[in-house]
C-alpha cells in the first residue's frame, strides 16, 4: 500500500486479543479467541493483534490458529485482516511472532521498546544510543520475516522530542512500515498528542511515507479523545479495543473512536470502512467471553445509550428524532428485542438471529442451543437477545470434553436450617454422591464438589449477574478459583441458570475442568507465562 491509498482511511487496529486480554478477570481461552477474531474480521477492522506469542506455547497456538483461520477469512467487500503479533525487541521473541503470524494473508510484527527516559533509566538500564541500537536490530530482523513491521515507542508520549525523532527515523529507515507512539500510561493531554504527531510528521521526512499509529490508555478518561486528536495530526492507524478494555482503565475504545469519525464526517473527513452495524454484536460478544458487563451508560453500546427519559426529551424526539439523537442505534446494530423468541419460535428464525448476533454454530452446535431455548422458553415467557448469547456462548465456548459433570443437586436451606447439599458427580464412568454443610447454600454446594473431587480450591471472585430484567432471569455467574496451595494459578469459570445455586455449582464445576485442563496444558508446557508491559 502506498500514502496515496491510504490518504484518507484511518486503519483499525484491534488489540482486544492481547492488549484487552490483559484487563484483570479478562482471559480467554483459544475457542473465544477465535470467535471474536472472527467477528472482529466481520466488523471490517484492518488489523488483529492476535497476542503475544512467546508468553506461552497455548498463546503462540492461538495466534497460529487465527492467522490462518481469519487471517485468510475474506468477507464481501473486505480483504482478509492483517494478523499481527507482539514480540520484544528480542531475537526469541520475534522469531516466535514470525512463526504464529506467517500463514496469515498479511501477516505483521509488531515489536516494542521503551524510549522514554524514566523507562531507559529505570527498567531497560540502557543509554539511549543501545536502545536506537537495539530497536533498529529488532525491526531489522522482523522486516527480514515479514514485510509489514510495526515499531513502537513504548512510553512515547513521555519520551524526550529529540530522541523521538531519531527512534521514529532509524525505524523508518530499517524497515518499519508502521510506527506507533504510545500514550503508554495514559498521562497525555490531547493538545499534547497532536502536538507530538505533528511535530514528528513536520520533522521527520521519512514518516509521510509510512503509517503512524496512535495507541492512547485511559488512566486519566482521555484515551478516545487522544486518539482523535493523533488523527487529526496526522495518525492513520488507531489501536483500541472493544468495549475499551485493557490494561488498568483500558485502552481507547474501538466503537467510540468510529463512530466519532463516522458521526462527525465533515469535520474529519476521514474513513475507517468499519461496519457500524456489527459494533452491537461485537460489544455483546466480547462482554460475554470476558465476563466484563458493559456499564449502561457507556457510549454507543451501552444499554442506556439511546434512552431517552426526560420529558423535554421525549417531546423532541416524538417531533423529530434529531433534536436529541445524533446517530440512529440500528447505524450501530442496535436492534432492540424485536424479534422475542418462546417455545413455538423455529429453528431458522433462531439460527438468523444468532448470525445476527455475531456466533456461526456448526449444526450440532445449533441443535444443543435450539434444545436449550426450548428448555429455557419453558421457564420464561420470553428469552431475549442476551439470554440467546448466553446460551450460545455455553455451548460454542466449551473447551473440549468435560472430566468432570454435575449430575444432580438438592439444596436444603431456610431461617432455622444449616444449608446443606447433596451434589452427585460423575468422573468418567465413575458416579460419586457426596453432602457438605455450608454458610450458605452456594457454600454448601461448592464443599460437596470439593469433596466428590478430593481438592482443595480458593475463590478468589465470584460475581453474580442478571442476563435480563425480571424475577424470571437468568442468572450468570463468573468466579475465579486456584488451588489453595498454588493460588497463583487462576482460572475462571462461568454457569447459566434460571436458578442461581444451580448457575454457582455449574461455574464451579467448569472451573474445576479448567484447571485440570490447564494442569496438563502446563506439563507439557512447563515455561511460566510471560509478563511484560507493552505499549
Amino acid at each position: 500500500m502506498t500514502p496515496k491509498d491510504t490518504i484518507r482511511r484511518i486503519f483499525v487496529s484491534d488489540t482486544t486479543l492481547r492488549d484487552g486480554e490483559q484487563s484483570p478477570g479478562c482471559s480467554m481461552t483459544a475457542k473465544e479467541k477465535m470467535e471474536v477474531g472472527r467477528q472482529l474480521a466481520r466488523l471490517g477492522v484492518a488489523v488483529i493483534e492476535a497476542g503475544f506469542p512467546i508468553s506461552s506455547n497455548g498463546d503462540f497456538d492461538s495466534v497460529k490458529a487465527i492467522a490462518e483461520v481469519v487471517g485468510n477469512m475474506a468477507l464481501a467487500g473486505y480483504e482478509p485482516p492483517t494478523i499481527a503479533g507482539l514480540a520484544r525487541a528480542k531475537e526469541s521473541d520475534i522469531r516466535r511472532a514470525g512463526e504464529a503470524v506467517r500463514a496469515a494473508k498479511y501477516p505483521r510484527i509488531h515489536t516494542f521498546l521503551s524510549t522514554s527516559k524514566l523507562h531507559m533509566e529505570r527498567k531497560l538500564r540502557l543509554t539511549p544510543a543501545a536502545t536506537l541500537a537495539m530497536a533498529v536490530d529488532a525491526v531489522k530482523l522482523a522486516k527480514s520475516l515479514v514485510e509489514d513491521v510495526e515499531f513502537s515507542l513504548e512510553d512515547g508520549g513521555r519520551t524526550e522530542w529529540p530522541f523521538m525523532l531519531e527512534v521514529v527515523a532509524a525505524v523508518i529507515e530499517a524497515g518499519a512500515t508502521t510506527v506507533n507512539i504510545p500514550d503508554t500510561v495514559g498521562y497525555c493531554q490531547p493538545e499534547e498528542i497532536f502536538a507530538r504527531f505533528k511535530h514528528v510528521v513536520d520533522n521527520v521526512p521519512s514518516a509521510r511515507g509510512i503509517i503512524l499509529s496512535a495507541h492512547c490508555h485511559d488512566d486519566l478518561g482521555l484515551a478516545v479523545a487522544n486518539s482523535l486528536a493523533a488523527v487529526r495530526a496526522g495518525a492513520r492507524q488507531v489501536e483500541c479495543t472493544i468495549n475499551g478494555i485493557g490494561e488498568r482503565a483500558g485502552n481507547a475504545s474501538l466503537e467510540e473512536v468510529v463512530m466519532n469519525l463516522k458521526t462527525r464526517g465533515p469535520y474529519f473527513e476521514m474513513e475507517t470502512r468499519i461496519n457500524p452495524e456489527q459494533l452491537c454484536a461485537t460489544s455483546r460478544l466480547v462482554s460475554q467471553v470476558t465476563s466484563s458487563r458493559v456499564q449502561a451508560n457507556k457510549a454507543i453500546v451501552g444499554a442506556n445509550a439511546f434512552a431517552h427519559e426526560s420529558g423535554i426529551h421525549q417531546d423532541g424526539m416524538l417531533k423529530d428524532k434529531g433534536t436529541y439523537e445524533i446517530m440512529t442505534p440500528e447505524s450501530v446494530g442496535w436492534k432492540g428485542e424485536g424479534m422475542v423468541m418462546g417455545k413455538h419460535s423455529g429453528r431458522h428464525a433462531f439460527g438468523k438471529r444468532l448470525t445476527e448476533l455475531g456466533f456461526e454454530l456448526a449444526p450440532e452446535e445449533m441443535q444443543r442451543a435450539f434444545d436449550k431455548l426450548k428448555e429455557l422458553a419453558d421457564k420464561k415467557k420470553e428469552v431475549l437477545d442476551d439470554d440467546i448469547v448466553a446460551i450460545a456462548s455455553d455451548i460454542v465456548f466449551k473447551e473440549g470434553a468435560d472430566s468432570w459433570k454435575l449430575t444432580h443437586m438438592q439444596v436444603t436451606s431456610g431461617t432455622d436450617t444449616i444449608p446443606t447439599a447433596t451434589v452427585r458427580m460423575t468422573f468418567g464412568s465413575e458416579v460419586i454422591t457426596d453432602a457438605a454443610f455450608g454458610d450458605g447454600p452456594v457454600d454448601a454446594v461448592m464443599k460437596a464438589i470439593e469433596r466428590i473431587a478430593d481438592v482443595d480450591l480458593h475463590v478468589h471472585e465470584y460475581r453474580l449477574d442478571a442476563v435480563t430484567e425480571g424475577q424470571d432471569a437468568q442468572g450468570i455467574v463468573t468466579l475465579t478459583v486456584s488451588r489453595e496451595s498454588a493460588q497463583s494459578t487462576k482460572v475462571k469459570g462461568r454457569g447459566v441458570s434460571t436458578d442461581i445455586v444451580m448457575a454457582s455449582a455449574l461455574a464451579f464445576v467448569n472451573a474445576l475442568n479448567a484447571l485440570d485442563r490447564l494442569e496438563r496444558m502446563q506439563q507439557a508446557d512447563p515455561r511460566p507465562k510471560i509478563v511484560t508491559n507493552s505499549p
